[in-house]
């Protein structure tokens, strides 16, 4: 309902014959969500195309999903209205709120109108494409990509064969989601696959074939006997993602039993919570102080009360550590390769010393479910690679000196 025309469009498309049309409980509707279910019931309440529900019957999930939501605030986009401007660039309505989350945590949120515009060009780079999971967020990330480097439609044209683009762009071209409607735009693909195999048919029709069961075996043997099925079915899905669910849960503990909003959301100064943690055994926690920045490690003493006890704990400060490093950047070093994106450095496929041939990827760069691999964009030798795994990046930021 991005446009905040959904009402009407379900309505019309009942009259036109339809037997089933999509809308979500009041209080979850509107905007980028669904059209609101309460307000076509009782549009076709008097109707011949009456539903038969009674809007007694949806007050009470009204009001339940209302509680919901509340307890998710934290990732409520702060979008207050209607746009009908996706006309344009046709964002789908499920990706809107999601990839103006992730240009927020990309450092874009000052340059959102300027996405928007880049979405609707990276959809006619791409061949106008149908967009839903996962074509929709090639398109996102390409147009992420675009306003971060300052390229439109006709530059990224002219570069392409240098450019460092997405994983996700680059796995479309090679066919890794299917072959789009009238097939890649050309010499785009050519220019952006390089020397990379392209898929000629179905991608899954040349996957290996999987054991699952050993799978399973080889999991247990690294996280241990609670793995279920759905642990095995997560992995072999989003390999990455649950590997770090395993990392943090090892870290933290499982955080299962803390109240929702309190996961979600900092405590405020004086706010205590219950935790149950099982029949009979309730803890207290209540947030006392926080302590000032240790700019040398980049961490704070928190003081809190644990049953009425005073206790303390060290907390890492992500953004004190962001604040304390300041990297080079690649403009005006000799041979310097440059991050394209801001991120987290995943992986350094390289070593000071090394080689490299022209188009060799040396590191993987990851922020927000967008994956960059950076290449070598000539042959030449490692003279300087001062990130690491872990390290956050910037645009522009120096990853590797090549000579």
């Amino acid at each position: 309902d991005t446009a905040g025309t959904g009402v009407a469009s379900m309505l019309a498309a009942a009259h036109a014959g339809a037997d089933a049309v999509d809308a979500a409980i009041d209080s979850m509707s509107g905007m980028t969500s669904q059209p609101s279910m309460g307000a076509i019931v009782a549009a076709l309440q008097n109707d011949a195309k009456s539903t038969g529900i009674a809007m007694d019957d949806l007050t009470p999930l009204i009001e339940y999903w209302e509680s919901v939501r509340f307890s998710y605030a934290a990732f409520e986009s702060g979008q207050k209205s209607g746009s009908a401007e996706v006309y344009s660039h046709e964002m789908p309505g499920g990706q809107y709120t999601n990839l103006q989350f992730q240009s927020t945590s990309l450092g874009l949120a000052d340059q959102w109108s300027q996405v928007k515009v880049a979405y609707g060009a990276a959809n006619r780079l791409l061949g106008d494409i149908v967009k839903v999971t996962p074509s929709s967020k090639v398109v996102g990330d390409l147009a992420q990509f675009m306003v971060t480097n300052g390229l439109d439609e006709s530059s990224v044209r002219e570069q392409a064969a240098s450019l460092n683009f997405p994983s996700s762009v680059v796995e479309y071209f090679q066919g890794a989601i299917g072959i789009p409607f009238g097939g890649f735009p050309q010499p785009l693909q050519t220019q952006v696959v390089k020397d990379l195999p392209i898929f000629a048919g179905r991608p899954g029709e040349s996957l290996p074939p999987l054991d699952l069961d050993n799978v399973l075996v080889e999991l247990k043997s690294k996280y241990g006997e609670s793995i279920a099925e759905t642990d095995l079915m997560s992995y072999v899905m989003y390999p990455k993602v649950y590997e770090q669910f395993q990392a943090d849960l090892d870290l933290y503990g499982d955080v299962g039993k803390l109240p929702t909003r309190a996961y979600i959301e900092p405590m405020e100064l004086g706010e205590e919570i219950s935790v149950d943690l099982e029949p009979g055994k309730t803890l207290g926690i209540k947030l006392v102080a926080v302590g000032q920045l240790n700019i040398k490690d980049a961490t704070r003493e928190v003081f809190f009360e644990f049953n009425g006890m005073p206790r303390s704990v060290f907390v890492a400060d992500r953004a004190g550590k962001l604040n304390k490093v300041s990297r080079p950047k690649a403009e005006g070093v000799l041979g310097g390769v440059g991050a394209p994106m801001p991120g987290v450095v995943f992986e350094t496929k390289v070593k000071v010393g090394d080689t490299v041939e022209k188009g060799a990827p040396m590191v993987i760069l990851s922020a927000m479910k967008m994956e960059t691999v950076v290449a070598a964009p000539t042959a030449g030798k490692v003279t300087s690679l001062p990130v690491t795994a872990g390290d956050d990046v910037q645009a522009g930021d120096l990853l590797v000196a090549l000579d």
